[in-house]
């Protein structure tokens, strides 16, 4: 198989309710989606869902613009593969930027599959013919506010929610939403905020009577050895997030005890390449997986329903239905939620739903093209 044509297009979709994280709040996204095209006029679809500012990662959407129409198109254009694990390779002197990696990468899995006609959870490797999804709720105002929409999102029929902490809003929120809600299955995501300050671990240490099923990313994406001391002194497992990029990272954070679940992100590894690899480790090593979410439109988050039908995916995944974060979405027919489930396209091959070109170009900011 051989790529002669490649668009980038940068589309901007408003959020239908604000959310906020230990880092910032925000009202739209801004992402990066990958169109890539082979000689017969086969189409793929990827997406580069990096946040705009340098706040979860050091990528941000000007970086993986950068990176992706200087390097990795150029990399990828015109160039022979078999088999879309091969297509990492093409890039491999390219150091980091796997935000920018991953939505090429998934351009031509998608690609791959669709050409093969085959749905791109099997061509994944998936089993599971549904999905049970999870939602993430970030910092509201007030505590009752986010209690509301804890409601809504259990009277949508959600079965696990995961709540946004930072410092000074983290114990309050949770004891509040664990009264209301006492049989939810409730974890929380600090996205590293956290440090071993006597005050923050004391915090972190009382939500371990919370009945959390995780902790998520307490510490910095590299101390590992904090996330190690706490999981030594708490029984709710620790899940690491920003701190796992590749299988090395997995495995350091397993020798270390820092890590008793895992995120698997396909943004934040590089892609689904790697996002197959990190479950096939994880799975060895009996260490249970989800998938998380980056709020991505619709070719992302198709892309994880696939992922997440992968059988070590043992605990709700972010793969919430679009509506609870678009008005409208890229894609044709949305991602929906039918009481916590998502069903997995096996029936229509590759990502299983049409991504609405028309859309995309009428809110694309910039477009760039590469032509063989």
């Amino acid at each position: 198989m051989r790529i002669d044509r490649i668009e980038l297009l940068q589309v901007q979709l408003p959020l239908v309710h604000e959310f906020e994280t230990s880092s910032h709040r925000k009202s739209a996204l801004e992402h990066v989606l990958v169109r890539v095209e082979d000689g017969g006029g086969a189409v793929g679809w990827g997406e580069i869902a990096s946040p705009s500012g340098p706040f979860f990662t050091a990528e941000t959407v000007e970086t993986c613009w950068a990176i992706g129409s200087a390097f990795l198109l150029p990399a990828l254009l015109g160039e022979s593969w078999e088999h879309p694990t091969e297509v990492p390779g093409r890039w491999a002197k390219v150091r980091g930027n796997e935000f920018a990696k991953a939505g090429f990468d998934m351009a031509c899995w998608s690609l791959w599959s669709a050409a093969k006609r085959e749905p791109l959870a099997g061509a994944l490797g998936g089993e599971r013919r549904t999905v049970v999804a999870g939602v993430s709720l970030g910092i509201e105002p007030t505590v009752d506010a986010l209690v509301a929409q804890v409601r809504k999102q259990v009277d949508a029929g959600y079965p696990r929610v995961k709540l946004k902490i930072a410092p000074g809003w983290d114990v309050a929120p949770v004891t509040a939403v664990r009264a209301a809600f006492p049989d939810l299955a409730l974890h929380v995501d600090a996205n590293g905020a956290y440090t071993e300050a006597e005050e923050h671990l004391a915090a972190l240490r009382a939500l371990d009577g919370a009945g959390l099923t995780m902790i998520e990313q307490p510490f910095a994406p590299r101390d590992l050895m904090a996330a190690a001391r706490l999981q030594a002194t708490i029984d709710t497992p620790i899940c690491l997030d920003e701190s796992i990029v590749d299988g090395h990272d997995l495995e350091t954070a397993l020798a270390v005890g820092a890590c008793r679940v895992l995120n698997i992100k396909v943004s934040r590894m590089g892609g689904l390449t790697a996002a197959v690899a990190a479950h096939d480790r994880a799975r060895a090593h009996d260490v249970p997986v989800w998938c998380g979410g980056m709020h991505e439109f619709g070719v992302g988050r198709a892309a994880n329903v696939a992922l997440s039908s992968l059988p070590g995916f043992v605990l709700p995944s972010d793969v919430s239905g679009s509506d609870k974060y678009y008005a409208r979405d890229v894609v044709d027919p949305p991602i929906r939620a039918d009481d916590g489930i998502v069903a997995v396209p096996w029936d229509s091959p590759g990502l299983g739903h049409d991504v609405d070109e028309d859309f995309v170009r009428a809110h694309a900011t910039r477009v760039h093209e590469g032509i063989r």
